[in-house]
């Protein structure tokens, strides 16, 4: 008779050691960022606070998938865990790029005049963008588990689109911090005022660009080895060109000022936007 098959071990879940780390790191930084979302209750921070409580989530299943051959034998657990990771992604890109458009509002800058820089700037449609990309994924990753050849390559499809479709948001995020530092960098009026300003408000256009750059690194990963599921998870280039990004992204958010005060931004609501 044949043993059972340990999923998650065949795919690459080995590491525990590794996982149970990333979980313990998460711990005070969700406990930071719960904190100070209480104390300035915006968008970004709760969303960031619900990306490190999913984060923790995922790499406690991920430890015990790969400690456990009982729990690597259920494919569901596996599942579940691909999923909260793709899930997770959508919390973590949309407030690199509302962070952003937020210090961008603050700036008063008129609406841009340009037609694409106008639709590249509505929030409505990147959550719509990233919510499809993020069902292509879900239903990608469970089609690609089916025996029927026919649903894996229709699942193998899917999740490539919806790779696909984060790749190109993670570089319209890019885009949106070039746009901002051209305001920052050549505005005379707020290099004036740069010693009144916080760590976070003075240096956080590069700040951003960092941020920018390691969520293209983690997105061009998931690109180029979307086809070859072994790959992905392969933990020797998983763990530094994807979870070591991402952690790195909510650590850079938590620097004191990056993040504009809700009272400020309400102040600007009343500013034109495109």
């Amino acid at each position: 008779m044949a043993s059972p098959i340990n999923y998650a071990h065949a795919i690459g879940f080995k590491s525990v050691p590794a996982a149970a780390v990333f979980a313990a790191l998460y711990v005070p930084l969700f406990g930071w960022y719960v904190l100070q979302s209480i104390r300035n209750p915006t968008y970004v921070l709760i969303v960031l606070s619900l990306f490190c409580a999913i984060r923790i989530t995922a790499f406690v299943i991920r430890a015990v998938l790969a400690s456990s051959s009982t729990a690597g034998q259920h494919f569901g657990l596996l599942i579940g865990d691909q999923i909260l990771f793709g899930v997770g992604f959508f919390g973590l890109l949309y407030s690199a790029y509302t962070l952003v458009l937020d210090r961008e509002l603050l700036k008063g800058t008129p609406p841009h005049r340009s037609f694409i820089l106008r639709i590249t700037r509505n929030r409505a449609l990147f959550r719509l963008a990233l919510t499809s990309a993020v069902a292509l994924g879900i239903t990608g990753t469970t089609m690609s588990q089916s025996s029927n050849p026919q649903t894996i390559k229709t699942g193998l499809t899917l999740r490539k689109v919806g790779t696909i479709i984060f790749l190109v948001l993670t570089v319209l995020q890019a885009f949106q911090t070039l746009i901002l530092a051209k305001i920052e960098l050549t505005s005379k009026s707020e290099r004036k005022a740069d010693e009144h300003q916080s760590f976070g408000m003075k240096y956080g256009i590069y700040i951003l660009y960092i941020v920018s750059l390691l969520l293209l690194v983690r997105e061009s990963f998931s690109m180029a080895t979307v086809s070859n599921t072994f790959k992905q998870n392969n933990e020797h280039f998983w763990y530094p060109l994807v979870a070591l990004p991402e952690i790195l992204v909510v650590i850079l958010f938590s620097t004191p000022g990056l993040v504009p005060r809700r009272s400020d931004l309400q102040s600007n609501t009343d500013k034109p936007e495109a």
